[in-house]
């Protein structure tokens, strides 16, 4: 008997420490998505086509006011000396030798806060600072916006359901886990009825046998997902990505909530196997 519990709680432990491993890779996963999600968005944003007759003073202020708005992540200045060198060396075509003078325009490039990756808030954004009268154009890219936003949303439900799914299906598992071990003391369990001990007296052993197991694979897990993402970041491109974009705050983060998981789902089970078998008749044990 002693070696068939073992045995189950080796088993509990292992399928346990599988259901938190794949808990923690989608957590992961979702946060990485996020993280490279708002990396898009902030690559998202518009230009400021300067008149002609705009002054060096009405260029300084209009940087400013821009880089200390709420909905700047980045703002570059492009004078018209280096639009036409870049234009050159682009297309390899002298403007001045063709034309006679430098036709096109000191611009703002300017990038926004997630947040702010949206259509209405830089229709907003457009409006306020076309008042401006250094100002002659305001190029939004609402294709882009559009695209960009489209095409995220419909990735997070996805993956929101795929998430939720997830959930459900180890939330069974772990519970048919650890009614598994409970299920295999339940002689046990009806012995000491026999003898008198109370519910309470019978459920905490078998409660904290289960904490331990969900404490013990929550290690197990954060040891195996700790070895693949150090693997992964040691890889090229995926290395570069898992650097970018999974802060060692949040794996942290999802390292705690692993064992969060792992001693309440497991104890909640525990809780309702126990009292299964204890309010069970001997004749229905078997």
């Amino acid at each position: 008997k002693k070696i068939s519990y073992f045995r189950t709680n080796v088993t509990s432990v292992v399928s346990v420490t599988m259901v938190l491993l794949l808990l923690g890779i989608v957590a992961l996963i979702g946060i990485s998505a996020q993280e490279m999600s708002r990396e898009i968005k902030e690559n998202i944003g518009f230009d400021i086509s300067m008149k002609e007759d705009a002054t060096s003073k009405q260029t300084v202020a209009l940087k400013k006011e821009l880089s200390g708005a709420a909905y700047t992540s980045d703002v570059k200045y492009v004078s018209k000396e280096e639009a036409l060198q870049f234009w050159e060396k682009e297309t390899g075509e002298n403007l001045i030798e063709v034309l006679g003078f430098n036709p096109l325009t000191a611009e703002f490039e300017v990038h926004v806060k997630s947040e702010y990756a949206n259509i209405d808030s830089l229709n907003k954004i457009e409006k306020a600072i076309a008042k401006n009268p250094a100002v002659d154009e305001v190029k939004v890219h609402r294709y882009q916006v559009e695209s960009v936003n489209d095409s995220l949303g419909k990735a997070a439900v996805i993956f929101f359901v795929v998430a939720v799914a997830m959930m459900i299906i180890s939330l069974a598992l772990i519970n048919n886990t650890v009614r598994m071990t409970v299920y295999s003391r339940r002689f046990l369990i009806h012995t000491m009825k026999l003898v008198g001990a109370t519910p309470g007296f019978i459920r905490k052993p078998i409660i904290v046998s289960n904490i331990f197991n969900g404490i013990l694979a929550s290690i197990i897990a954060m040891i195996i997902l700790a070895g693949l993402i150090y693997y992964l970041s040691r890889d090229g491109v995926v290395g570069l990505v898992v650097t970018m974009f999974l802060p060692t705050e949040y794996v942290m983060m999802v390292f705690g909530l692993m064992v969060v998981v792992g001693v309440v789902l497991c104890s909640i089970a525990a809780y309702f196997a126990a009292n299964k078998y204890i309010n069970l008749d001997y004749d229905r044990l078997f």
